[in-house]
């Protein structure tokens, strides 16, 4: 078949991705994304440094997210969005604010945070309260309790592992048994902290099972870079997703596309606590 005669392909439309130097999950970004758009993904530089506050500090220094937008803009994003929890509330919400200013100064286009995401997820949904599941050690963990706070979200549960690094291998078990510690009493949400945890496939199932709205790091950061362009993300049973599976609507009375495994509770591995 000759395609010459076809014009080359649809319009495609893009979205710029700022992520830090160890992010291994470019493929779960993807599947949040409808056809019609591309992603264009950078790197921060390398820095020999572990997951910890101060590496948080370093990826999101404004110089280096300058240079990373300028980068994207070759491809002509319509939207750039800064995908890293813990780089974008180390600063608390006014350091939040001050990168999505750098980022549209150095782009000339909308620019995001997963943290700015995660407070927008929040209002949409109407949740003050929270359950949290982080992969961070405490002083981390506790630096993402902050941040909620001075929005006026409170944290009625944690969970962490307690990870410096690696943290794209930590297996779903892992965080669905988190997920089930951090719910200690009502919340209003859950949400699974760090762009580097994988999450897409156990969002519906948790949902299912706990009855509330469950939120993660890269799903908050597709979804709020879509709005930028006046799409939506794509993603099945996903309460954030779908109106007609939050609370009180019958999709989320739909059983989990898989039922989840029987895990066992208890501490976790590698020295985490649920607090």
């Amino acid at each position: 078949m000759d395609v010459s005669s076809l014009g080359g392909p649809h319009p495609q439309r893009g979205v710029g991705v700022v992520a830090p130097f160890d992010f291994a999950l470019d493929r779960e970004l993807w599947r949040w994304v409808p056809d019609e758009v591309s992603l264009h993904v950078t790197r921060t530089p390398f820095v020999p440094v572990e997951v910890s506050l101060d590496l948080a500090r370093l990826v999101s220094e404004h110089e280096t997210l300058g240079e990373a937008v300028r980068a994207l803009g070759a491809a002509e994003p319509e939207a750039i969005a800064y995908a890293c929890t813990s780089g974008s509330f180390v600063g608390g919400t006014a350091g939040e604010r001050a990168m999505c200013e750098a980022m549209v100064r150095a782009g000339e286009v909308p620019s995001l945070t997963t943290s700015g995401a995660l407070l927008e997820a929040l209002a949409d949904l109407s949740a003050t309260r929270i359950a949290l599941v982080t992969p961070y050690t405490a002083s981390v963990t506790g630096a993402l309790e902050g941040y909620l706070a001075e929005a006026g979200v409170h944290v009625t549960g944690t969970a962490d592992l307690g990870l410096t690094r690696h943290i794209w291998k930590v297996p779903y078990h892992d965080v669905v048994t988190m997920a089930r510690m951090a719910c200690k009493g009502p919340a209003d949400a859950l949400f699974i902290s760090c762009t580097n945890l994988p999450t897409y496939d156990i969002i519906p199932q948790l949902e299912a099972e706990l009855q509330i709205p469950v939120l993660s790091a890269n799903q908050v950061t597709m979804w709020a870079a879509l709005r930028r362009l006046g799409t939506r993300a794509v993603g099945p049973y996903q309460a954030l997703l779908d109106p007609g599976a939050r609370p009180g609507a019958a999709g989320l009375d739909t059983p989990a596309l898989q039922e989840p495994p029987a895990l066992p509770d208890g501490p976790p591995a590698e020295g985490g606590s649920w607090t």
